[in-house]
């Protein structure tokens, strides 16, 4: 059984501090409580380095010494029912006044089994994703567009939220940074960037990140917002009279400001940093800039010494108290781990039974035939329509409906809020879908080509893909990729993504092949709990029209289709390859008189083959088609799933046909060359069927 939380001291009791404590006079208070937080932050960050010395925490730690009086005031400052944050590995202190108890961040370091991330996470880098707090992942920088996505959910909520995306100088030197700094004054969002220039990024100065002329502050002017420059270490006072001003006016204004905020690095950038790149003399001197002394030296002066010694002397005792509970709290079971990353099942939404939204009158006309493009663009109209959480983003999917039109006259139906053409910045902009995810919208973004989506790689995989194992916070999110090959469009617009993307765990994904998969694939997609892409092969859009209608069992596309019953071989495959698999199998019938079952695979995470290794054990043969390389291709995945359970149904070895390890190139002839064809197909499921 847990022991109880020991009550925090008196001088713990509020977690707020309003600007007019600070100005014109500040209330002795208010300083008191200012310093009491930043005392609680430093004391907790040592005695967890000592801990760590001593073995019982494990990884590494990185301190917020001297960052203190940073953090808390702005943590103070801000609004805990409202506001959204993300802080850093040096904002322990933040933490500490946002939400939880102190043994609940102990424990988080302790990772034992009541650590908030149930020990999944390291450290310093959970956060509170209930109360607004997004946990942070050390790739510097993704965390700043998920605080703009959350906070745009605010504000379109009703809700005057102020964002605080913090960051290092060294941070400030990712693309993310300029790409959601721009997205943010764009948007016209009340967030509050906080750039912690302690000079170090690890042990590189800041006269290594960038020309010792530069003025982070300065880069504001860029953006067309404001920038202000504050000195924590001289002044902690003043610095939290800029914050509270900073914070007032982003609220009331709805904008952007910038903050380069000079603070102090005590310790290295982690516990195991001797800072042998620091003289005695610069080490010297950056532990003579520590803020806290001067505040506490000031209060002091101010008669307020005795306060200021029970303020010690209740937080040596209480943090000690603390340690003790979480140092007997029982270590984590491996029984905890969950059988996947996913997010559960949600229920289903209530659609109108309906492609078009509209239920049809009795002895009305059925829908025109449509191609697979248009069956996408019913879908996202019917979602826009009937959702009101539903967003759409994506690179001119506006007024020109998207590189392949699936987005055409959304904009002019739905509106800017609704249909958001983005500047080209995909990884901030897929941060700020996170965001607006995590804030209760639901969001499909288009990237113009698959390929695209590389430049949001740790959004994807590191950040959408994680969050609901490290934090339990559910990202509903689509992400549209038109993908593959056949069109001349080189290698830059041609790729298959599934393998690459699919290592990483988290992602569901499906690849329909027909104009009434797709449109059931994004209703199925859109109300899942979990980021899913949905592969949109290109040559598919426009090929032929089909008949659409209501599919009141469109969530089957989780679910694998037989396309065409055999009884010689099982084929499995999906997307655009469907129909090359088609094509082959009927020549196989009426030449050679050998039937090959053909299955439609759709869902490619999660995989349920329960259906396929039946029909693997009545043909006695599975072959693989996909378009992807075959090295490290899905096929390799798909082969040894299936051979894992039916290795003795098998009469010969699994066949595996996908294009050449190569890129794709671009005349049509070297195309051909390097991906399946039918008669490529045919050419090697003759031999190996004799």
């Amino acid at each position: 059984m847990s022991l109880p939380f020991p009550p925090a001291p008196p001088c713990l009791a509020h977690r707020d501090l309003r600007a007019s404590e600070l100005d014109p006079v500040p209330a002795p208070a208010a300083l008191l409580r200012l310093y009491a937080w930043a005392a609680l932050g430093r004391r907790a960050d040592n005695r967890i380095l000592e801990l760590f010395r001593q073995g019982l925490i494990k990884g590494t730690v990185t301190g917020g010494q001297g960052n203190e009086l940073l953090i808390a005031p702005l943590a103070l400052l801000a609004d805990k029912a409202v506001d959204v944050v993300s802080f850093t590995h040096r904002d322990l202190g933040g933490h500490l006044v946002w939400s939880g108890h102190l043994c609940e961040h102990l424990n988080q370091y302790f990772a034992n089994a009541a650590s908030p991330t149930q020990a999944r996470e390291g450290n310093i880098h959970h956060g509170d994703p209930a109360h607004r707090s997004l946990p942070m992942i050390s790739h510097l920088g993704s965390m700043l567009s998920h605080v703009a996505g959350r906070t745009d959910a605010q504000r379109r909520a009703g809700r005057p939220a102020v964002g605080l995306a913090l960051f290092g100088d060294g941070g400030s030197s990712t693309g993310d940074i300029h790409e959601t700094l721009n997205l943010a004054a764009l948007l016209s969002l009340p967030i509050v960037f906080v750039i912690e220039n302690n000079r170090y990024a690890y042990s590189t100065p800041t006269r290594e990140q960038f020309p010792d002329a530069v003025q982070l502050w300065q880069r504001a002017a860029g953006y067309g917002i404001e920038g202000l420059r504050v000195d924590v270490t001289a002044d902690p006072v003043a610095a939290a009279r800029t914050f509270a001003a900073a914070l007032e006016r982003a609220r009331a204004e709805v904008r952007p400001i910038l903050i380069e905020a000079h603070t102090a690095r005590l310790r290295g950038h982690a516990a195991y940093d001797t800072c042998d790149y620091l003289t005695a003399a610069e080490n010297a001197a950056i532990q003579a800039s520590d803020p806290l002394p001067i505040l506490r030296a000031r209060l002091v002066a101010e008669g307020l010494a005795a306060e200021l010694d029970t303020i010690d002397a209740d937080l040596a005792a209480w943090v000690e108290a603390c340690i003790q509970v979480s140092l007997a709290v029982a270590r984590p079971s491996p029984a905890s781990l969950p059988a996947d990353a996913y997010a559960p099942d949600a229920p289903t939404l209530p659609w109108i039974p309906s492609v078009t939204s509209e239920l049809p009158a009795p002895g009305s006309p059925p829908l025109a035939p449509v191609t697979f493009a248009q069956a996408l663009t019913l879908a996202h109209g019917k979602i826009l329509r009937e959702r009101s959480e539903s967003v759409l983003l994506g690179q001119d999917i506006g007024v020109y409906g998207g590189a392949f039109k699936v987005t055409e006259g959304l904009l002019a139906a739905h509106g800017r809020a609704r249909v958001f053409n983005t500047p080209l910045a995909e990884s901030a902009c897929t941060g700020w879908a996170i965001g607006m995810a995590l804030g209760g919208h639901r969001v499909i973004e288009e990237f113009q080509f698959a390929d695209f989506a590389t430049e949001a790689m740790t959004q994807i995989t590191l950040n959408a893909a994680t969050y609901h194992f490290r934090s339990g916070a559910k990202v509903p999110l689509v992400l549209r990729l038109p993908c593959g090959g056949g069109l001349t469009f080189g290698s830059f617009h041609s790729q298959e993504l599934e393998s690459a993307l699919l290592a990483f765990p988290g992602l569901k994904a499906l690849y329909p092949s027909t104009a009434q998969d797709a449109f059931d694939c994004l209703l199925a997609a859109y109300e899942d709990d979990n980021p899913v892409l949905l592969f949109e092969h290109k040559a598919l859009y426009r090929r032929g029209k089909h008949a659409l209608a209501w599919n009141p069992a469109y969530r089957d596309v989780w679910s694998p289709r037989l396309v065409r019953a055999g009884a010689h071989a099982t084929l499995v495959t999906y997307g655009e390859m469907v129909h090359l698999a088609v094509e082959a199998a009927a020549y196989l019938d009426s030449e050679y008189e050998e039937s090959v079952e053909v299955w439609d695979l759709r869902a490619l995470a999660p995989l349920r083959l329960d259906a396929i290794r039946a029909s693997v054990a009545r043909t006695h043969r599975l072959v693989v088609l996909h378009e992807g390389r075959r090295t490290h291709g899905f096929g390799a995945e798909l082969v040894s799933r299936i051979v894992e359970e039916n290795f003795f149904d098998l009469e010969a070895p699994p066949l595996r046909i996908a294009s050449l390890d190569l890129p794709v190139p671009f005349a049509p002839e070297l195309e051909a060359a390097y991906r399946p064809t039918r008669d490529g197909l045919i050419e090697k499921l003759v031999p190996w069927l004799g």
